[in-house]
């Protein structure tokens, strides 16, 4: 079966569209004056059948439209119902044949979404876009290179920061999580290459320990084990 590429294209969205025109245009009878509660729930009902159809063919997967015309069909047998009240509510006499012809149309539509359902869930018509197997497997890969992608964008950023400052790395020192942020930054892990602390000072900033840390030009020097938060140094 050919692939529908619009909902407006779709016979049960026409069906459905219609069949809202004409509840609005009964509601309208005199036989629905100062009825507003069942006139607005039907209206809303009816209405809800072709917007659940296009909103789950829009959607683009095969799941979510066979959710969303579930929904649809659950809104043709709501307007049924409240069809089924009016009549026997006996103050339609004026408008039954119309009713009775509406009742019959809520059946149609509801008897289309049913089978178009059911080829959906055998494999049929599948909407604009369907993830199977093979996409589903693409669409993940893809996903995990962006993340890669990403991260290692982080990673080149800090580098960079840092080498602009004169200051590599802020591993060793005491292990605390500031000392590995930039280990476990990188991808895929690794050192970032800071000096190996022997007895270390106090931070005459903050306090904390700080770390040996080797600039750019090579020279040796103490940073605080808080950095970036905190930026204290002192000579080797």
């Amino acid at each position: 079966m050919a692939t529908v590429k619009r909902f407006e294209d779709l016979a049960v969205w026409n069906a459905a569209t219609e069949l809202a025109v004409s509840v609005f245009k009964l509601t309208e009878s005199a036989s629905f004056r100062f009825k507003g509660d069942l006139v607005n729930q039907l209206r809303r009902a009816a209405l809800s059948v072709a917007n659940n159809i296009a909103e789950g063919f829009e959607r683009g997967t095969t799941s979510e439209l066979v959710t969303f015309l579930y929904i649809s069909r659950g809104s043709a047998g709501e307007v049924r119902s409240m069809l089924h009240f009016a009549l026997r509510l006996g103050e339609m006499a004026d408008c039954t044949r119309d009713i009775e012809s509406l009742v019959g149309s809520c059946e149609s539509v509801s008897r289309q979404l049913y089978k178009w359902i059911e080829t959906l869930k055998n494999g049929g018509i599948e909407g604009q876009r369907r993830l199977t197997d093979r996409s589903r497997a693409v669409y993940e890969a893809d996903r995990r290179r962006a993340e890669f992608d990403e991260q290692l964008a982080i990673w080149r950023a800090n580098m960079e920061r840092e080498a602009n400052e004169g200051v590599f790395g802020k591993a060793g020192g005491d292990g605390s999580e500031a000392d590995r942020s930039t280990a476990a930054s990188a991808p895929g892990g690794g050192s970032t290459g800071a000096v190996e602390a022997g007895t270390a000072p106090k931070c005459p900033a903050c306090g904390r320990d700080m770390v040996r840390r080797r600039a750019r030009d090579g020279k040796e020097f103490w940073g605080c084990s808080a950095y970036p938060q905190c930026r204290g140094s002192r000579s080797v």
